[in-house]
């Protein structure tokens, strides 16, 4: 059986529009240790690693002041990357996976292949309407739902992969993107499981993942 030691990865990235570094575990138990400047992201990156079982910690920074585009598609592009380092040629896993996930009203669907070639098909059917939500102290903070396909995008051109993500009913954009990050997360932890019967072998008839 493929060992599933020293399957982390780091990977930081600076730019004159943002500043993120990420460690990422793919064996670990589900924490998310990331300093992150936007609360709904936040939340979703940490319901990503808890139904995937990843650890990741780290910081984000960008310029919010411009808007959340650069922070949030640079952080799937850093994410991506940490993928593609802690898988390296793939061998002895599964490859690909799917995950059919129920939240409330909402049904989502992810399915994806590690095998190579990137491509993003996203009909998450959201409204563009930002989620708006406030502290005890009537403070407003945001998130710009129109991001959510920027960051998947930046993922899958960097893990080398191909991912779908499908609205199949639902009225709640916070149900529908909540949703999809635990329907992939799932996917994504079956592509990525050590597959026990593979031996080690790289999961392609080429024997090579391109």
């Amino acid at each position: 059986m493929e060992s599933k030691k020293n399957r982390i990865a780091t990977v930081e990235r600076k730019t004159g529009e943002t500043q993120i570094s990420l460690t990422l575990n793919l064996d670990g138990s589900g924490i998310c240790d990331v300093k992150n400047p936007i609360g709904f992201f936040d939340h979703m990156l940490r319901s990503f690693c808890k139904h995937g079982l990843f650890d990741l910690s780290g910081s984000i920074q960008g310029d919010l002041n411009v808007d959340q585009h650069h922070t949030i598609e640079d952080t799937g592009i850093v994410l991506g990357m940490c993928f593609a380092k802690a898988l390296g040629d793939c061998a002895g896993i599964f490859r690909s996976g799917s995950f059919l996930y129920p939240m409330d009203e909402s049904l989502l669907r992810a399915a994806v292949d590690f095998g190579g070639r990137p491509y993003l098909v996203c009909e998450a059917k959201l409204t563009g309407i930002p989620l708006v939500s406030s502290d005890e102290n009537g403070k407003e903070y945001s998130f710009q739902t129109d991001c959510f396909e920027d960051f998947w995008n930046g993922f899958v051109q960097n893990a080398k992969c191909n991912l779908h993500l499908d609205t199949l009913r639902g009225r709640s954009d916070h149900h529908k993107i909540e949703g999809l990050f635990k329907a992939a997360a799932r996917a994504i932890r079956s592509a990525v499981e050590i597959d026990p019967r593979r031996g080690g072998q790289v999961p392609s008839t080429k024997g090579i993942i391109v």
